[in-house]
């Protein structure tokens, strides 16, 4: 260490050169650091749906889940296999290990279901990846006051904004919602067909064999070769109408009948209309397109999102009259969340920088402390860029974090030189010697903190994940600050202060009443000890009230409801229900609403989310966007929707908080609340999900309870008699095809109309359920009344079949109303579950947040016992000893009184942001401890006596200690107070670590000078 601080202060210029070029490559690798919301993770999950036929769930379930499900489980790395299967499809969703290659799970998984893509029952097999990431950055409503036609809408929204968005950096597709197309619609009844003895099949042949161009030939003449092309292309709706379809008898003046051409025109109404819609979107209430805009890959989202607002501003000046409304934007949120932590960062090292000024009193001594801040964060950017991270909530969390440990060491330094230039000492001889006389405490110190952070590099799962890139940042960030002050703070020294060495030394501080205070304390030590005793043990059986949860809960402005009406029910229903919801939130908010937007009907996205292969025309969505000055949150509006809604009989409703996709990102993206029956018997399952649906609707704290046995779909059963249909030489396949282009309406081609390829749909009438027994079934010349061949009747598909990890379960989900922590929530559910009688072979499990709680806060314990393993080999190596490090960990607990008692004061819950700040004290509270315990053995090598070294270090310390605190203190402490969407995600691990520095700053003055003494009088006598 003085090597390092003689080169520092001898080589003044090689030192400012290595300071510049790390500036200068630090603002470079600023520029190019990308920015995310968080780290680049991805939930290891892969989907598998299939698609077959009609087959009801259990057949699918027994024919294809069941043998697929033994496959899947038997690849490398898979960690739960989850299904659920419906009427004509399922869906599995396979988990992987955090660590696992998903590249090669997903090569690997397609290799072993080869052989089921080749089974002919299975009509459709596809298998993705579940990227959370996948989902669209931005969301925007079109419209035009003066438009109402949707299909016009379409061809603007389609031709022009699409085609220029699609061009900007970064962005992978663009896709429309809500639109219409037009379609020549020929509509005709079977009674007219059948007087005139034509069939539909004939009217389709003939417009196909009509419409197109035939190429005859070619012909000389005169030297030039001619091409001959028969045109017979449709030009307009009404060139169909004129096409003749037949002959017709009709009688002259005279009486006598003759054949005249049967048009088209004569037997159907051919109309130029548009579609019936896949999905209809609404804005405020009023008919919309809805873009979807995803981005590239691993492309920075706030750069595309930047991109596409110029884009969009390109749009609306070429496009005056049309209104496009950004409804979500990924880049908007992610840039106010990374701007609060900035903010927060910026103000933390003000605060850091004042309480300098406050204990030191001089500019220029400030100023050299100082100068280890923005060196530090700027060396850190070099690491980070080099390492591939991004600025994110964490990563600058991180920063924030350090911004107030930053400075530590170089107060430590700085304290040090002022001591020797007290005792006489030159400035350059006392910048060397005070430097090297407490590097080897700094590195300790720094090391000790660096390491409780290698466990979190190594956990495996969502928890280590989340947390390795902030544990990394801020690894280099103290890293940098300890190079900092070995090599550059000496040489600042001489620089800033050597221009008046007669004012620099201070008057030797002592502080006689904290003296006299502590010499009471160590005669009285058993009795410290034993209070400070008390306080840990206190603080653990407290642990149940402060109560615990998995993540903390965001206040945002936006939510989602994900709405489900029975099964059956048709898109107009679905959009007549959803627009009486709309009416009903606009009511309900009572003006805090700035936008609601509902889109009914299935998605025409593949976002990558478990419900894409089960939407409907059953499903939408209603998305809600509060006002900036609303002093509410979703959180007060949830519960006052959720009683609106509950006169709606048969709705499902699911309500999402929009503000980011962690949830998803770690596997936990459905109900707050799940509780799984296991079992075998679905009829058994059925009524134990019953029972528990009943015991949990009444319970106070919990709202929109589901069960996941209801109702199937309604359906027309036609039942073909195999003897009749036999009889007739009528395959079963010809009955069903010919019902389904009578009630669909049959494909007849498309012609040119208006620059784009138009759709020509041949449809008979809609038929009415008592009328379809009446269905002519045609065979050549001979036709037969469905009731000839089958026998209709109706009823309701069975019930959806959910397994987990081979095994059938019934699932009931709730959400909560957020005034109970999820562990006392889940200990209530548990003991009304206990009261159940559960059948043998059946067992239920409580899943959602509380099991993602359960098992984070297993690792995160781990990581803390291993911390804290690691923090006592550093000490041991440090000190050469086995007992002095020892005395400094039990700077630990006294850190988790305080931090325990800052959520209990708050009355917040722990969560997994608070047990990394309490992970995190493991490495920050011993440094204190440290720079205390080498300070004693330092006079005890220079022949004080005990007791007499004791004090005199901990009144030597006392200001150096305080000031290292304070600024560690004050500059987390806009963290914990931060405003905006994003506060509550970073506030709890920051008032986890103020609250533990508060108590274990104050205990470690009075509690590790007692344990010390006490533990060297008994080393000594074990040595005597």
């Amino acid at each position: 260490m003085k090597k390092l601080a003689q080169f520092s202060v001898n080589y003044p210029v090689t030192v400012a050169m290595i300071v510049l070029g790390i500036v200068l490559l630090g603002f470079i690798s600023f520029s190019r650091l990308g920015t995310d919301l968080f780290p680049d993770l991805n939930n290891p999950r892969i989907v598998v749906e299939i698609e077959a036929g009609e087959r009801p769930p259990e057949e699918i379930e027994k024919q294809f889940i069941e043998p697929m499900e033994g496959t899947i489980i038997r690849q490398s790395g898979v960690t739960n296999v989850g299904s659920l299967s419906k009427v004509g499809s399922a869906q599995i969703t396979v988990e992987y290990n955090w660590d696992q290659d998903m590249d090669e799970a997903f090569l690997d998984l397609q290799k072993a279901l080869t052989s089921y893509s080749q089974d002919e029952d299975i009509e459709e097999l596809n298998i993705y990846r579940n990227d959370p990431n996948a989902s669209p950055v931005m969301l925007a409503a079109v419209s035009n006051p003066d438009i109402t036609d949707m299909d016009e809408l379409r061809k603007v929204a389609q031709n022009y904004i699409r085609n220029e968005l699609i061009r900007v950096d970064g962005i992978a597709d663009v896709r429309l919602s809500g639109d219409e197309t037009k379609e020549i619609l020929i509509e005709t009844d079977p009674y007219i067909l059948e007087s005139h003895n034509i069939s539909s099949s004939t009217i389709v042949t003939k417009i196909e064999n009509y419409n197109r161009n035939v190429s005859g030939g070619s012909i000389e003449d005169l030297g030039q070769k001619y091409i001959i092309k028969g045109v017979s292309i449709y030009q307009s709706p009404q060139d169909l109408g004129n096409l003749v379809v037949g002959q017709t008898l009709v009688s002259d003046e005279s009486g006598q009948s003759k054949e005249v051409p049967l048009l088209l025109k004569d037997v159907a109404t051919v109309s130029y209309k548009n579609q019936d819609p896949l999905n209809i979107v609404r804005l405020d209430g009023k008919r919309c397109i809805g873009l979807s805009i995803y981005k590239e890959t691993k492309y920075n989202t706030v750069a595309a999102v930047d991109a596409l607002n110029e884009g969009f501003e390109k749009v609306k000046k070429a496009l005056p009259g049309y209104e496009i409304t950004i409804i979500k934007n990924q880049g908007k949120f992610i840039n106010d969340a990374i701007g609060e932590v900035k903010d927060s960062a910026l103000i933390g090292v003000v605060f850091a920088v004042l309480v300098l000024f406050l204990f030191l009193r001089r500019i220029g001594t400030t100023l050299v402390v100082s100068a280890a801040i923005p060196i530090s964060i700027i060396a850190t950017f070099n690491l980070m860029y080099f390492n591939g991270l991004t600025l994110n909530i964490m990563t600058l969390g991180g920063l924030a974090l350090g911004a107030g440990m930053l400075v530590d060491n170089a107060i430590i330094v700085v304290e040090n030189i002022f001591s020797l230039l007290e005792k006489g000492r030159s400035l350059r001889e006392a910048a060397v010697e005070g430097t090297a006389k407490v590097g080897g405490a700094l590195v300790a110190s720094t090391l000790t903190t660096i390491v409780v952070f290698l466990p979190i590099v190594y956990l495996h799962g969502a928890s280590g994940e989340l947390f390795k890139d902030q544990a990394w940042t801020v690894a280099f960030s103290l890293l940098s600050s300890l190079f900092v002050a070995l090599l550059i703070i000496p040489i600042l020294s001489v620089l800033l202060l050597g221009r008046r060495p007669d004012k620099i030394k201070l008057q030797h501080k002592t502080y006689p009443r904290y003296s006299r205070f502590l010499s009471g304390m160590i005669d009285h030590r058993y009795w410290v000890i034993l209070g400070a005793t008390v306080l840990v043990v206190l603080s653990y059986f407290s642990i149940s009230l402060v109560g615990s949860e998995f993540m903390p809960q965001a206040k945002t402005r936006e939510f989602s409801i994900e709405v489900t009406l029975p099964a059956g029910a048709g898109l107009e229903r679905t959009a007549s229900t959803m627009h009486s919801m709309e009416e009903m939130i606009r009511e309900g908010l009572n003006g805090h609403w700035a936008h609601v937007y509902a889109h009914s009907g299935p998605q025409t996205d593949l976002s990558g989310t478990d419900k894409s292969v089960f939407e409907g025309e059953n499903t939408g969505f209603i998305k809600i966007i509060l006002n900036e000055d609303t002093p509410y949150s979703t959180d007060d509006f949830i519960p006052i929707l959720n009683n609106l809604f509950s006169g709606i009989s048969g709705l499902e409703l699911e309500y999402i908080q929009d503000e980011t996709a962690l949830g998803e990102i770690l596997g936990n993206d459905s109900a707050p609340i799940i509780v799984e029956l296991i079992g075998d018997d679905l009829d058994v399952l059925d009524k134990l999900t019953d029972q528990v649906y009943e015991s949990l609707i009444n319970e106070e704290e919990l709202y929109n309870v589901k069960s996941s046995f209801e109702e199937g779909v309604p359906e027309v059963n036609v039942v073909i008699d195999r003897y009749r249909a036999g009889i007739f030489n009528i395959t079963a396949s010809s009955i069903i095809t010919q019902l389904q282009e009578f009630l669909m309406g049959k494909d007849a081609g498309s012609i040119e109309s208006e620059g784009e390829l138009t759709d020509i749909t041949l449809k008979m009438p809609d038929y009415e359920l008592k009328d379809l027994n009446n269905f002519v079934i045609e065979n050549g010349d001979e036709s037969y009344r469905l009731s000839e061949l089958a026998r209709i009747s109706i009823g309701s598909s069975p019930k959806e079949v959910i397994r987990n990890n081979q095994n059938r379960v019934g699932r009931i989900s709730a959400h909560m109303k957020g005034n109970i922590p999820v562990d006392k929530l889940a200990l209530r559910i548990e003991s009304v579950l206990s009261e159940i009688d559960m059948p043998t072979g059946y067992r239920y499990q409580i899943k959602g947040d509380e099991m993602m709680r359960r098992e984070s806060f297993s690792s995160l314990s781990f990581a803390l016992l291993l911390s804290v393993i690691l923090v006592y080999m550093v000490m041991a190596s440090q000190f050469e000893s086995l007992i002095h490090p020892f005395t400094i960990l039990l700077t630990i607990p006294l850190a988790g009184v305080g931090a325990i008692a800052a959520f209990l004061i708050l009355g917040k819950s722990l969560n997994i942001m608070a047990y990394i700040g309490l992970v995190m004290l493991a490495g920050i509270a011993v440094n204190d401890s440290i720079i205390l315990v080498d300070a004693i053995n330092q006079l005890k090598k220079e022949g004080a006596k005990l007791k007499d070294a004791v004090i005199t270090a901990a009144n030597n310390r006392l200001r150096p200690i305080i000031m290292t605190s304070l600024t560690t203190i004050l500059g987390l402490l806009p963290l914990t107070i931060g405003f905006g969407e994003s506060s509550a995600i970073r506030s709890s691990m920051a008032i986890a670590v103020i609250g533990g520095l508060v108590t274990s700053t104050l205990l470690t003055l009075l509690v590790i000078p007692c344990v010390y003494y006490i533990f060297d009088g008994l080393f000594k006598k074990k040595n005597t």
